[in-house]
């Protein structure tokens, strides 16, 4: 990356609490839990705190030790979830309107929610309106399957939103514990 889109970003400080959801839902039953084992064909609601929680640790491509939450590129008002019609939509800001790195965040967002959410989810990604100087082509490009498609082939692209992607794993952790016991 030759380019500097933004050379001094702003940092906002990471909520610390998890979804609502992620708070109160284990992945593991307790000897008091008293799940209906039979329910696995119900499909189970999602809300826009438990997509935030999915997206805010992904790794900005100009600035890889700050996620996305960090630079409030991603906030859960930004992300709307209509389970009825099984249909989310993340809006993202990026943090100048001439970022250079807009079409790869909205693809980091859109991989890293294909490969969470369930199938039956529609997925749509758009620049939050006014906040990028060629809105309407970037949310084109991360909206339209043939070019996420082909997007999706190129191995230079894939190898960059892999990195991105690495972080997404702490769900809002900080990032700290990662460069622990190393000199900088």
């Amino acid at each position: 990356m030759d380019q500097v889109f933004n050379a001094n970003p702003t940092v906002f400080v990471p909520t610390k609490t998890a979804s609502r959801r992620a708070a109160k839902d284990s992945l593991w039953i307790s000897d008091s839990d008293e799940s209906d084992y039979g329910s696995d064909n119900e499909a189970e609601p999602i809300d826009a705190d438990e997509v935030f929680d999915l997206i805010r640790s992904i790794s900005d491509p100009e600035h890889r030790s700050m996620t996305l939450e960090m630079l409030a590129v991603v906030s859960s008002p930004q992300i709307t979830v209509d389970n009825a019609r099984n249909h989310v939509l993340v809006e993202f800001t990026p943090t100048v309107p001439h970022c250079g790195m807009s079409t790869l965040i909205g693809l980091s967002i859109r991989v890293r929610l294909l490969r969470s959410l369930p199938d039956r989810f529609k997925v749509d990604i758009k620049v939050k309106p006014g906040s990028h100087n060629s809105e309407h082509g970037v949310n084109k490009q991360l909206n339209d399957k043939e070019r996420v498609a082909a997007a999706l082939e190129n191995p230079a692209l894939v190898e960059a939103l892999e990195v991105c992607l690495q972080s997404a794993w702490r769900r809002g952790a900080p990032p700290a514990d990662e460069h622990e016991g190393h000199d900088h």
